[in-house]
């Protein structure tokens, strides 16, 4: 069993592992048709029936698309996975994609310090207008401040 997944024992229907997993059974479903979910097993009736593998590939899905891993990079490892039938050559790839995006973060978190900083800075001046602006309407402030001042 795989230590970040639940024992089940039993198959689980849409609604079943779309709850374990926090989807709605109409992401599920779209998951299966964009090939994220190959080879969902069917009941007699055509009902869609779901398993441990389901329910960890979902898991995985979900952890990708959090780190910030598009659905289309989520169907190349799983095709890449599907070809080579290798989980190393999946890893690889996966490690090349998160090392892009990893970049990409890095680039943004210095843009938004940048801005942060920026915005400091103008709210210091919008600060200090309001002061003299203040100041400037109020007559007692201001010879208050020139007796002091001079």
């Amino acid at each position: 069993m795989n230590w970040q997944t639940t024992e089940i024992k039993e198959d689980l229907a849409i609604g079943e592992i779309g709850e374990r997993v926090g989807l709605s059974t109409r992401t599920i479903r779209y998951y299966e048709e964009l090939g994220l979910l190959p080879g969902v097993r069917r009941r007699a009736g055509g009902r869609r029936v779901y398993g441990a593998d389901d329910l960890e590939r979902l898991h995985f899905i979900e952890r990708l698309k959090k780190l910030g891993l598009s659905l289309g990079e989520i169907k190349e490892l799983n095709a890449l996975y599907a070809i080579k039938g290798s989980t190393a050559a999946m890893l690889g790839h996966l490690a090349e994609l998160l090392d892009a995006h990893l970049t990409r973060l890095d680039g943004r978190i210095s843009e938004l310090m940048g801005l942060r900083d920026e915005m400091g800075r103008y709210r210091e001046h919008v600060g200090s207008r309001i002061g003299l602006l203040e100041n400037a309407a109020d007559p007692d402030r201001r010879g208050a401040a020139e007796e002091g001042g001079g």
